[in-house]
């Protein structure tokens, strides 16, 4: 695995991971290098981003702990499970108190009660709920469904191998995701013409991602005056802190941008957020007009 690794992609060329990138034939844009960023708040950032014609990165190929923006991709497993006829998005589920674990705003008030499938699935996407994600997990037939949910969309190197918090722990690959598979997923799901999801499911799901309060210290503050982001961050307590999603520029273009950044010990909460709202504006400088 390489260190520092940039990528410059032409048009229609997104290799999937740990394929040789394509050079592009078309005027170079700038070389993204964030060894300075890395060194400054002390940890290891992941990038890539798709624009226009162009997809660039950082670290592209390594492995992040992805942390909490797999719910997003679990909301959409569940889209395409109900588009199936496999799922009943008003399904109503009860609420046990032995489903409770930390970060539970959701699921917590409802504790003896129900909610259903699709409240769930908003809870997981707005409010990062950690047991709604695992009671969604399992109610769509555990670990393995997720992984498939990753295989079917072109997906072959994401791992799935625990439940929250667990997954959050650092332990060689088990929950991980490469930036640029994470990029290639998204606009999988949002831009490309051969998603999974309807058009419904699609405007739902972004709507939960735009209507998310987290995050706000990261790419929504990296980002210029007049554009936006539907997105999903992660954390791990330890270091890891994560955005990813779709921008959406102040001339009404989407883009598609996944970072992950872990910190190391000496880093801070405040230091590790920063550092995904400079490497954004990096991105949206290097993007040029789009």
């Amino acid at each position: 695995m390489m260190h520092r690794r940039t990528i410059l992609i032409g048009a229609g060329a997104l290799p999937l991971v740990g394929c040789k990138p394509a050079v592009s034939q078309q005027v170079p844009i700038p070389r993204l290098d964030f060894t300075e960023l890395e060194q400054r708040f002390k940890g290891r950032l992941g990038l890539a981003y798709w624009a226009g014609n162009t997809t660039n990165g950082w670290r592209f190929d390594e492995r992040f702990v992805y942390c909490s923006t797999f719910k997003m991709y679990l909301a959409a497993a569940l889209f395409v499970r109900a588009q199936q006829g496999l799922e009943d998005l008003e399904r109503q589920v009860p609420i046990t108190q032995s489903d409770m674990i930390s970060h539970a705003p959701i699921t917590g008030k409802a504790v003896g009660g129900s909610l259903s499938i699709r409240a769930l699935m908003k809870g997981t996407v707005e409010e990062s709920d950690n047991p709604a994600a695992n009671i969604l997990l399992r109610e769509m037939g555990g670990l393995e469904a997720m992984r498939q949910f990753y295989r079917d969309i072109g997906d072959t190197t994401t791992t799935v191998d625990r439940f929250e918090p667990e997954m959050n722990r650092l332990d060689g690959d088990k929950d991980t995701i490469q930036p640029l598979q994470s990029m290639s997923n998204i606009k999988r799901l949002f831009i490309s013409d051969d998603t999974p999801l309807n058009a419904a499911s699609k405007a739902e799901l972004l709507k939960w991602m735009r209507d998310t309060p987290t995050g706000k210290d990261r790419i929504k503050a990296g980002l210029p005056d007049g554009w936006t982001v539907a997105h999903k961050t992660g954390t791990g307590g330890y270091g890891p802190t994560n955005d990813i999603g779709v921008i959406t520029t102040a001339t009404g273009h989407p883009m598609v941008i996944a970072i992950y950044f872990h910190g190391s010990p000496e880093s801070t909460p405040e230091g590790r957020e920063q550092a995904i709202a400079e490497a954004t504006r990096a991105v949206v400088i290097a993007s040029g007009p789009v």
